[in-house]
């Protein structure tokens, strides 16, 4: 089952989210997300977000709320999903 999970993401063009790769494979996020860690521990996988924000530098310019008014950014920003893709391994480049 590891195995399937890995040739999942590396079948994918670019990377995918946690809740993608667990429709898809029909299995439970809270199992799916210690097969992925297991691959980011090999050095298989690269988890690509889950940390960063979706407010960007511009967001002061693109907001309609009050805080623009004060040059502030927008409070309202979003936790962006996990998201993992296959790592560049040396061997396969």
């Amino acid at each position: 089952m590891l195995r399937d999970v890995l040739r999942a993401v590396e079948s994918t063009r670019g990377s995918i989210t946690l809740v993608e790769l667990s429709r898809r494979l029909n299995i439970d996020p809270g199992v799916l997300e210690g097969m992925l860690q297991h691959w980011e521990r090999k050095g298989r996988l690269v988890l690509n977000s889950g940390t960063a924000t979706a407010c960007d530098l511009n967001c002061a310019t693109e907001c309609a709320c009050s805080a623009v008014a004060a040059g502030a950014c927008c409070p309202f920003v979003v936790r962006l999903p996990r998201s993992y893709s296959a790592a560049n391994r040396p061997d396969e480049v």
